[in-house]
């Protein structure tokens, strides 16, 4: 029994060492620069809801077209978390930098709130033009009024930004300055859009 139990021991042992090795990975944040506080206040509330997005943005992976029509992924790279958290969090940080609404939700909170911001996440990936990695982030949104579940406002923020080479770490970059600028307009188009309502 005793020999058996070895035997099996070393029969494991041995298919361990023949199973493929995982694939290291370098997680990245998505880099961003602080809005400027604003020192007026409006008495509304928002909910910021995670964008809706298709199967191949709803993941950690970094997506690229390294031509047109065709999709890959960055080896050996993932964001930290899943795309639609990933900009949501972005948003709310530009909303509580800027300080004008006070009263900030998720979806996860499940918390009442006067507006809130339904959108869809059409684009988040790189794409090489003339050799040249930008990126680019699209996002359709719609501001609704939570009671009467009335859109009130629709846009479309479409932003790109080229990386300062073709590295990764340059490529993360221009994500963050692209989600950067989208956040500055979106915030300042709600803002705007939510006080017209509010009025």
């Amino acid at each position: 029994m005793k020999r058996l139990t070895l035997l099996l021991a070393a029969a494991l042992l041995g298919a361990c060492s023949i199973l493929p090795q995982s694939e290291p990975l370098d997680i990245y944040l998505l880099p961003a620069t602080t809005l400027p506080a604003q020192t007026q206040r409006v008495d509304w509330s928002l909910r910021v809801n995670s964008p809706v997005s298709n199967q191949l943005l709803d993941g950690t992976r970094i997506v690229v077209l390294p031509e047109p029509g065709r999709v890959n992924t960055y080896q050996g790279v993932r964001w930290s978390e899943r795309t639609p958290q990933l900009l949501r969090a972005r948003l709310l940080d530009a909303f509580q930098d800027d300080g004008r609404i006070q009263a900030l939700s998720n979806e996860d909170q499940r918390l009442q709130a006067d507006l809130e911001l339904v959108s869809d996440l059409r684009s988040f990936h790189s794409e090489y033009r003339d050799g040249i990695p930008s990126a680019l982030i699209r996002l359709e949104v719609n501001l609704v009024d939570t009671r009467s579940q009335k859109i009130i406002a629709s846009r479309r923020f479409s932003v790109s930004q080229a990386a300062g080479d073709t590295s990764i770490t340059a490529v993360v970059t221009a994500f963050g300055k692209a989600a950067d600028q989208l956040s500055r307009e979106l915030v300042d188009w709600t803002l705007a859009e939510g006080q017209r309502v509010a009025q």
